[in-house]
């Protein structure tokens, strides 16, 4: 059996992460599968570029631009550039040789100018199985990446107020919702939601009506993020080891929904409140404004960006929480990382973020917005006792190995393209 993924990143973002853990492990349980990236970070066994050439990879970029300039004027205002993709450029990969030799076609995340809407219709028509891990809402949108609290996607979009500067019932959204429509008209389609979350939203949605939306979580690989001595860790990065250490990581730290300024205002509270605030500090890893951190009160230290997953895992393990303030997630990889390794995660009850955390039994959940409970949470955890904080740890890296290890998560997909094949 032949699978071949489809993602537009290699190795930048979730989505690729996520992708790129799966076909690994499917290869590990003797599956043939391939990932078909627009261009390769870097060489790796199961993996092809489409974008190879220097033209092609030109060719690449300007798909991106012309995506972006389609957007240009219908977009509400700078804020919500990257959050609508109308997808009206792509490639066609209708007469792709692995393409052509699959038995199995499985979706990620296709923006940015790899797909068009009319593209994946191109796709759906071949009569392949396709199975579509949705790692946003975009798949069942009239365009955006996550709706917030709008509902229009429930019924044929339009009336877009959060992200169109002139909202009405044709506008963009309700079009692009239509040639998704046209698109999925034949498919033999198996949506997948990450997340329960995403799940019951992809059901909502009336593009997703004719299919029976599924929902497999991400996969982790447990040995590469185990739980490792603390003070081992810290020592590899240069980092105290008579500290408690908390953790915030985001691909870019300055980024509006990763909440940053919620994270802030938490640790502001945390400092009052705390007996011996110099026994607190913070990591940090991921690109972005480090003028930022300037405004921290605690004595912080700064990884930067991180890519070398053995540095990652090192980060995780040297810290005694991670903290994560978004303010929308579908499943994130940082606390399936975090509490793989033992790590027990603070984040607010939003998106599938209550799945993985079981509120003070693996971690802490904090009401939405609330930077008041976000910092107690962090409080709660660091003053735990060390065998209850040790029973917590071991509670979140058991949550991982019952539902996201990687041998479970393909187990469930391999099952999965089976029954299609075999139908």
């Amino acid at each position: 059996m032949r699978v071949v993924h489809l993602n537009t990143y290699h190795t930048t973002g979730g989505a690729a992460v996520a992708a790129g853990r799966l076909n690994r492990a499917l290869q590990k349980q003797g599956i043939d599968s391939t990932l078909l990236v627009q261009e390769e970070t870097r060489p790796e066994p199961g993996v092809e570029a489409l974008a190879t050439s220097f033209l092609a990879k030109k060719m690449a970029f300007a798909r991106f631009g012309a995506e972006r300039l389609a957007f240009l004027p219908f977009e509400k205002d700078k804020a919500v550039r990257f959050q609508f993709s109308p997808a009206v450029t792509g490639v066609d990969l209708t007469y792709n040789s692995l393409i052509m030799q699959a038995d199995v076609l499985h979706l990620h995340w296709v923006n940015f100018g790899f797909f068009s809407v009319e593209g994946l219709g191109s796709l759906m028509r071949l009569g392949k199985p396709v199975v579509w891990t949705m790692h946003d809402m975009w798949p069942f949108t009239g365009g955006c990446h996550h709706s917030g609290t709008c509902e229009n996607y429930q019924r044929d979009c339009g009336n877009c107020v959060p992200f169109l500067r002139n909202p009405g019932p044709n506008d963009l959204s309700h079009s692009v919702w239509q040639r998704k429509q046209q698109a999925y008209e034949t498919a033999h389609l198996v949506p997948v939601g990450c997340s329960d979350w995403l799940t019951h939203r992809a059901r909502q949605s009336r593009l997703f009506q004719p299919f029976s939306v599924l929902s497999i979580p991400n996969a982790i690989d447990t040995e590469q993020f185990s739980p490792v001595d603390k003070a081992q860790s810290r020592q590899a990065l240069g980092l105290p080891t008579n500290k408690r250490l908390i953790l915030f990581a985001a691909a870019k730290v300055s980024t509006a929904g990763k909440g940053f300024t919620y994270f802030q205002r938490a640790l502001h509270q945390l400092h009052s409140q705390l007996e011996n605030p110099r026994e607190v500090e913070l990591l940090i890893f991921g690109a972005g404004d480090k003028g930022l951190l300037h405004e921290l009160p605690f004595q912080y230290h700064f990884l930067g960006p991180l890519s070398d997953m053995t540095r990652i895992g090192q980060a995780y393990n040297a810290a005694d929480m991670f903290v994560i303030p978004s303010l929308a997630e579908n499943l994130p990889n940082t606390i399936m990382e975090a509490m793989a390794c033992g790590t027990p995660a603070v984040g607010f009850s939003v998106g599938g973020i209550p799945e993985m955390i079981q509120h003070r039994e693996s971690g802490y959940l904090a009401q939405y917005k609330s930077a008041e409970d976000l910092g107690a949470g962090m409080q709660w955890l660091l003053q735990l006792p060390p065998h209850d904080y040790a029973a917590i740890a071991h509670a979140a890296r058991q949550h991982v190995l019952t539902h996201y290890d990687e041998a479970v998560v393909a187990g469930q997909y391999a099952s999965l393209y089976s029954q299609l094949v075999n139908e």
